[in-house]
């Protein structure tokens, strides 16, 4: 009697069947996260980077279609007067904008023309670098019988001051872009190389990597699936430290003597050019300009390399 009053003071209204469906039985959790598109969200939160990341894009664009732009002057030419004689070092003007130089030549072409081979160089000397770094880096890392090996390698590489290897190269070989690539690339992929394989070491024993090597997963494809989707923050901010350092060792090169020939502008060159008339205030802007340029050019890498490592580290996704 007791437990049918109970019964009908329940509210039947207030309940209702769920009706089964076979299709949402089946259905599962889904996260449409993506790796790249969350890094790209990040990294555009950061407004200076951002910024930063415009000018360089700029600077790129403009350095390719400025000897194609109206009223400009070769880089290499020496620029005379009606008379012949040379128009040597002309303070900045609605004709030579830069100026020109101690020969005659304009600065302001001498600039870009210089900017576009030191980033070719700074580019192509960073590529280098991530991809033998990473390659080395990740095999000796792995690889435990490679280990003494690449070490004793790596040992006898940064043994040399590389001061001296840049010298013998520069020596060595004609001088040239290829030959300023090559003598830097052959020390530079050392310390890339050590750095992934310390970051290996640390993750290489882990769970999921034991067990697919158990599985009998193929060497390569555990290096690009398990390992280096965790360096990717670090490895992309090195690289954008090495661009703007192979700058500056080609800018040193050039200061020590053994660097591009003066036929071929760059911003080792005009650096090494003005320095010479760093003591006389009316001639300073030759060497103002160019590291003026070299300046934004390093500390827009340094921001974005930063930037962005801090927007590829997943503990940084949203």
């Amino acid at each position: 009697m007791t437990s049918d009053v109970k019964t009908e003071k329940i509210d039947k209204s207030l309940f209702e069947f769920a009706e089964y469906d076979s299709k949402n039985a089946e259905l599962i959790g889904y996260s449409n996260y993506s790796y790249w598109r969350s890094t790209l969200q990040v990294f555009l939160k950061n407004k200076i980077a951002v910024i930063l990341l415009f000018v360089v894009v700029l600077l790129l664009l403009f350095t390719v279609v400025q000897p194609y732009l109206p009223n400009q002057h070769s880089p290499i030419k020496i620029n005379v007067d009606a008379d012949g004689l040379q128009l040597r070092n002309l303070p900045p003007s609605s004709e030579y904008w830069f100026g020109t130089n101690s020969i005659g030549q304009d600065i302001w072409s001498r600039i870009w023309s210089g900017t576009r081979t030191s980033l070719f160089i700074g580019l192509t000397v960073g590529i280098i670098e991530l991809i033998v770094g990473i390659f080395v880096g990740s095999i000796w890392g792995y690889v435990r019988k490679l280990d003494p090996i690449i070490t004793e390698i790596y040992n006898v590489i940064t043994n040399i001051p590389t001061t001296i290897i840049l010298i013998l190269i520069a020596y060595i070989l004609e001088p040239g872009i290829l030959t300023i690539i090559i003598a830097m690339s052959v020390t530079r992929w050392t310390s890339m190389a050590r750095f992934v394989r310390n970051l290996v070491i640390i993750i290489r024993d882990r769970e999921y990597n034991l067990a697919s090597r158990c599985l009998g997963t193929p060497l390569h494809r555990i290096a690009s699936k398990n390992l280096l989707p965790y360096l990717v923050s670090v490895i992309m901010l090195r690289l954008a430290l090495a661009i703007p350092l192979a700058i500056g060792s080609e800018v040193f090169l050039t200061y020590i003597g053994i660097g591009l020939p003066v036929d071929i502008p760059s911003l080792g060159n005009l650096i090494n050019e003005g320095r010479m008339f760093i003591m006389t205030p009316s001639l300073r802007y030759q060497l103002l300009f160019p590291t003026a340029v070299l300046s934004i050019i390093t500390i827009s890498f340094y921001v974005m390399g930063n930037a962005f490592g801090d927007a590829s580290d997943p503990k940084n996704h949203i």
